[in-house]
């Protein structure tokens, strides 16, 4: 499999704190790679690194062979690379359809003078051509009823739909999911799960996620990394991974064998 990212002994600090000590590790292109660990492991922290939120005092961020670690966040954008937030970032006051524009603005060839002269430009074309595409989107993650609600005013399980959706928009070959499930019942889960794999396999999106519903993760992963205090641990197949001592004794404070399956993780998980 083709390699789409590459990390390489990547080092973030702050201040005297060691955030991410020597991370390496890639994503095939295709690939739905996962990143679990307890609290303060360090996995936030990676995926700030790869969009450029944060910039590490050392190693490299090699995306589609070209060293993108000192480009800025909008640069990345450009290159194919989007996410979503732990902590929501919408727009509140907007729709839930300007919502998703928003996340297209970088793809609108139309400037100034071709946006003053609307009509007799392509402008209006390009414009049409955008908000065909969000339809879609909306349609995928059946947004369809509240496309036009004001995004603040939406149950918590729909306000993540929508930032998945933004981050969709921007046509992204490389979508970065900081806890897509975190705060959501069993119902919104399974959805939410569900669009994950599709976005993947139908839309041909790679994915980096972090997420603590050990059933999820070992269900619908490729592959599985595992973090702790900054250090990569373990890396593999979800059954190599869920089967690594080292994991037990870091991620869920065990050593015996007691984590059998998938479907045990949920009720077993310590680290949140």
């Amino acid at each position: 499999m083709a390699k789409l990212l590459e990390i390489n002994d990547i080092s973030l600090r702050f201040a005297g704190v060691r955030a991410l000590t020597e991370v390496s590790f890639h994503v095939g292109r295709g690939e739905l790679f996962s990143i679990i660990g307890p609290n303060g492991a360090g996995k936030t922290s990676i995926v700030n690194c790869i969009s450029g939120r944060y910039r590490p005092q050392s190693g490299r961020i090699v995306f589609e062979d070209r060293d993108i670690t000192r480009h800025r966040p909008r640069d990345r954008a450009w290159l194919g690379i989007g996410r979503t937030f732990q902590n929501l970032a919408l727009f509140h006051h907007m729709s839930v359809l300007d919502n998703i524009l928003v996340g297209r603005h970088h793809l609108l060839k139309s400037n100034v003078l071709t946006g003053a002269l609307y009509w007799l430009t392509g402008a209006r074309r390009e414009e049409l051509a955008q908000r065909a595409r969000v339809e879609e989107i909306i349609d995928f993650l059946d947004l369809q009823s509240v496309r036009k609600a004001q995004a603040g005013t939406l149950p918590y399980g729909l306000r993540k739909r929508v930032e998945l959706a933004r981050a969709m928009a921007i046509e992204p070959k490389l979508i970065l999911l900081d806890e897509p499930m975190a705060g959501m019942n069993l119902e919104e889960k399974e959805d939410m799960a569900r669009y994950i794999v599709d976005l993947n396999s139908e839309f041909g999106m790679t994915v980096i996620m972090i997420e603590h519903d050990m059933g999820v993760v070992m269900d619908i992963s490729s592959r599985v990394m595992v973090l702790d205090f900054g250090k990569k641990i373990a890396e593999g197949l979800p059954e190599e991974v869920l089967a690594n001592s080292h994991v037990k004794r870091a991620y869920l404070g065990e050593e015996d064998d007691v984590l059998t399956s998938p479907d045990d993780a949920p009720a077993r998980e310590t680290a949140a």
